[in-house]
């Protein structure tokens, strides 16, 4: 919204929605509130918006959801968030415990319907806080307003709540007190407003870290399982001792009585199932209920089946057929043990899973040593604000991100960028919360702060990579939706076969096939099998400074056919020098070189800082500059003479003409820490060049600095400098050509020094057989030259930032899936348009928006580590879905008694609940490898 006629006509726009009694709409907050006589969907609000032209943003949730076990469970979470009207998605992921909704409901109304599902749920506290519950109003049509709540982002940062679209009435359907409705949010006010004061109810407060949380159910099953065990042991002892030791039935028979046998056991066993084996039934005979049985109700009910029987064989005999009574006592109490001897490990195996955040989240320190008032005081980190300053001790951890202002020091960024080697800090360096310093002291003013930081958007990051559904997931997923009702149909399928076609005794034997069927089913394995190993791959990457910022990227990654990469900032370091600087007769050097610094000062390209850095470590004085214009990716020219232009050089500068005087012949590399001069910019588009002119003493020129096919577009002939330009080709340096005054005056050359572990990560990525192609912009020879030296396969040169995409699209038609490596903002549309773009995390913001994975070390080793840790992890997913549905395509038909025609062979239930128990371990301790992935190495 823009004026105050898009105020009125979205009033009258939801005015004329039916159910809307009345409509209050605000531009400065670019909020509505809407007062309702009758419920109206908040889906039907949005639409009534967007059909004059305005969007409503939608916001994204991520809840904390509890007590879930296996895939049935995921889906019956999802379809129960769905239903709740806004609501545009929903994902749950067993692994990481979390739904991620995406829509305009109101936050309470998400919880309500977890719980109502039988999975109480939290709201996550991200940092970001809680967002207002109000009805955001965007700007014209297809621009979204930022949320006037959070303040986020929704697709980078999850809200604590979601913006409302609309309300309900409140209790009985009525207008309430006020004649009005009361909000969806649960924030009614007077008038039934709407609109949400922002807060969220107590069932959304700030729940037990994840790590707590699987503290407390480790102690929790690690408890009932002793308490389970101690009881079932008797029963156990007392039914199949005689198998063991066959005198042992003839003793408890003459002391106790085989019916006082089956009293103890129907005591003992009753407390195991309904004392450590409750939380079985307390979820699900509910979700079985409500027409969703999960794994929990596969074992409520075939425990409660083999028990039942038993109690009628102990106190009802007579019901039974003849030949029939028997009590499987201690077949109930063993599955329950056995179950949560399986639960209990597969909780410690999760908490294992989350160990890379763990670990990062334990990066952080508590305290700072806050400068204020002329003293340092120790403070929590929380109170640390931007600008503050803080000093560093030996030994500690840097508490926030910021600069250094004072002091010198060595700082270990190994558990931020996986490189081993401490790096130098002095003043002006940046630093990374979370790092620790090694010897020295040193002072740093924040930058960012708390949920800002670097350390707390990698973990955000790693979060929500972690929580992503692959591609591979989605058909896991309709297969678990049905699988639970299948199995309890095939367990009475089997009850009735062996009723109908079995030996005597057939109600026993079709009781004992039948609880076996559902005892050995795992939908836990399958539900667990995809997202466990995302999880520990995502993580393990984060240790190894690769961030997955998309889960999909996981997937795609592996199916990668060529990498392409950039060549300056990704080969190379980003750092250029002027190695070579050869001028045409009637040219003084000097002046020359004093003439293309002052013009490359207005440019932020990393060689225009180069040319800067020569002339000042030379000591010139930089003339002024005038009219400076700029074509990217060809050259720049500008105006320069006259004045000097506030480009104040070193001290004991001299004027060109004095340096040139005193002998000044060569202009070498710049030295390390010389900083070009501030005062940069750049502008779009050339102007027509029109003849030559002579240069004046005094007077301002057109100076112009660019590549061969730019001076071409200016008209001037660079074939006498034709031999030295191939000659600095082939060595790998990229000349570029001075005109002063529209005639040739001089080339330049300057040479980026290729990173050290540029050579090996090349050499590896051959070995896992992809190709390596170099798209740049720079002249075919040196390209040539740069790939000749480092084993690229394929060359892409003189590309203009626009023909990057052109590029990528030509290599993906040549060999397939592309994986676009770049550090730069002419590198955004590429790697959007690669299969995966990954961004080097030393680069500019915009190319790490546009990446799919980040490396943070800058290192191209992180390429091929991806790759590695995407195959690895796909690979392990494949494995785990392959025993998960192995395990339960085998065995549910001999649990059925599928051997026992050919072999005699029948699977007690508690074999079957132990192998049930184990599956869901191996899948989990399968994923657990991924630990122990190893950087690749070339």
């Amino acid at each position: 919204m823009s004026c105050a006629s898009c105020v009125r006509r979205v009033e009258m726009g939801l005015a004329k929605v039916p159910g809307v009694a009345q409509v209050a709409v605000n531009l400065a907050t670019e909020k509505a509130t809407v007062t309702l006589a009758e419920p109206v969907p908040p889906e039907q609000l949005v639409q009534a918006v967007q059909k004059l032209g305005y969007e409503v943003p939608q916001s994204t949730v991520v809840l904390q959801v509890d007590d879930m076990s296996c895939a049935s469970c995921v889906g019956r979470v999802e379809r129960a968030l769905k239903a709740v009207p806004g609501v545009a998605s929903a994902s749950v992921n067993l692994a990481t415990e979390r739904a991620t909704v995406t829509g305009v409901a109101p936050v309470e109304t998400l919880l309500a319907a977890a719980d109502r599902a039988g999975y109480p749920a939290q709201v996550l506290d991200d940092g970001s806080g809680v967002a207002d519950a109000g009805f955001d109003v965007g700007g014209d049509a297809g621009v979204d307003a930022a949320s006037a709540g959070a303040g986020q982002n929704p697709a980078t940062h999850a809200a604590g709540a979601l913006g409302t679209a609309g309300a309900t009435p409140g209790a009985g359907g009525g207008a309430g007190a006020a004649g009005g409705a009361k909000a969806a949010g649960g924030a009614g006010a007077a008038g039934g407003s709407a609109r949400a004061s922002g807060q969220v109810s107590g069932a959304a407060r700030k729940p037990l870290s994840r790590e707590d949380r699987k503290a407390a159910e480790q102690r929790a099953l690690w408890r009932d399982l002793w308490i389970a065990a101690a009881l079932a042991l008797p029963v156990f002892l007392l039914e199949m001792g005689g198998h063991v030791v066959p005198a042992f039935h003839h003793w408890v028979a003459h002391t106790i009585g085989t019916q006082n046998s089956w009293y103890l056991q129907f005591v003992l066993t009753t407390l195991v199932l309904f004392v450590p084996g409750l939380r079985f039934y307390k979820k699900g005979i509910p979700a079985l209920l409500h027409g969703a049985p999960d794994m929990n109700s596969l074992v409520a009910m075939g425990t409660l089946a083999a028990w039942g029987f038993s109690v009628v064989a102990t106190f009802l005999p007579g019901l039974l057929p003849a030949g029939t009574v028997n009590v499987y006592y201690e077949a109930a109490a063993v599955i329950v043990v056995l179950i949560l001897v399986g639960r209990f490990l597969e909780a410690r195996a999760k908490g294992r899973t989350s160990e890379a955040i763990q670990r990062l989240a334990r990066l952080q320190a508590h305290t700072a040593h806050l400068r204020r008032d002329g003293a340092v005081v120790d403070v929590p980190l929380a109170q640390v604000r931007l600008q503050d300053v803080v000093e560093v001790r030996p030994g500690e951890r840097v508490p926030v991100d910021g600069e250094v202002i004072e002091g010198t020091s060595y700082v270990d960024e190994s558990m931020i960028t996986g490189e081993p080697v401490p790096v130098a800090k002095t003043a002006g360096s940046t630093v990374v919360g979370g790092t620790v310093n090694q010897t020295g002291a040193f002072t740093v003013r924040a930058t960012a702060v708390g949920g800002q930081t670097v350390l707390a958007q990698i973990i955000r990051m790693v979060e929500s990579a972690q929580g992503a559904k692959l591609p591979i997931q989605t058909l896991v997923d309709r297969v678990t939706m049905w699988f639970v009702p299948a199995v309890m149909t095939a367990a009475l399928v089997t009850f009735i076969v062996w009723m109908v076609f079995g030996p005597a005794p057939a109600l026993g034997l079709a009781l004992v096939n039948a609880v076996a069927v559902m005892i050995i089913a795992c939908p836990c394995a399958m539900g667990l099998a995809t997202p466990t190993s995302i999880m520990v791959g995502i993580g393990r990457g984060a240790e190894l400074g690769v961030l997955f910022r998309k889960g999909e990227a996981l997937q795609l990654l592996k199916d990668a056919k060529v990498v392409a990469v950039d060549k300056t900032g990704t080969l190379t370091e980003g750092k250029p020098a002027l190695t070579d600087l050869l001028v045409q007769p009637g040219f003084d050097r000097a002046q020359v070189l004093a003439q293309v610094a002052a013009l490359e000062s207005r440019s932020e390209h990393p060689i225009a800082r180069a040319l800067v850095a020569a002339a000042e470590a030379e000591g010139l004085m930089l003339p002024a500059v005038s009219d400076f214009e700029s074509l990217t990716g060809l050259g720049v020219t500008a105006r320069v003479g006259g004045v000097p232009d506030g480009h104040v050089a070193p001290a004991g500068a001299v004027s060109a003409e004095a340096a040139s005087s005193a002998g000044v012949a060569s202009v070498g590399a710049a030295p390390a820490g010389v900083a070009p001069a501030a005062d940069s910019s750049s502008a779009a588009g050339v102007a027509e060049r029109v003849g030559s002119e002579a240069p004046v003493a005094g007077a301002s020129v057109l100076v112009a600095v660019g590549a061969d096919r730019y001076m071409q577009t200016l008209g001037v002939d660079v074939s006498p400098f034709a031999a030295e330009a191939q000659k600095l080709g082939e060595e790998g340096k990229s000349p570029l050509y001075v005109a002063i005054g529209g005639q040739l005056a001089a080339i330049v050359a300057v040479s980026d020094p290729i990173k050290s572990t540029t050579t090996a990560a090349i050499r590896t990525l051959h070995e896992q057989g992809l190709k390596v192609a170099m798209i740049t912009g720079d002249n075919a020879r040196t390209a040539q030259a740069i790939a000749r030296q480092l084993g690229i396969d394929d060359v892409v040169a003189e590309v203009l930032p626009a023909g990057k995409v052109d590029a990528v699209k030509r290599l993906q038609q040549r060999y397939g899936a592309v994986a676009y490596v770049g550090d730069g903002i002419n590198d955004a549309p590429a790697l959007a348009q690669a299969e995966v773009g990954v961004a080097i995390g030393t680069g500019t913001d915009v190319a790490i928006e546009a990446a799919d994975v980040v490396l943070m070390s800058g290192s191209l080793q992180g390429v091929p580590t991806a790759i590695g840790l995407s195959r690895a992890t796909i690979g392990n997913i494949r494995e785990n879905l392959f025993w998960a549905f192995a395990y339960n395509t085998a065995l549910i038909p001999i649990a059925a008694g599928a051997l026992y025609p050919a072999f005699g062979i029948l699977l007690s239930p508690m074999l079957g609940a132990a192998a049930m128990a184990l599956s869901s371990v191996f899948v989990l301790g399968n994923a657990l490898r991924l630990r122990r992935f190893a950087v690749a190495a070339g």
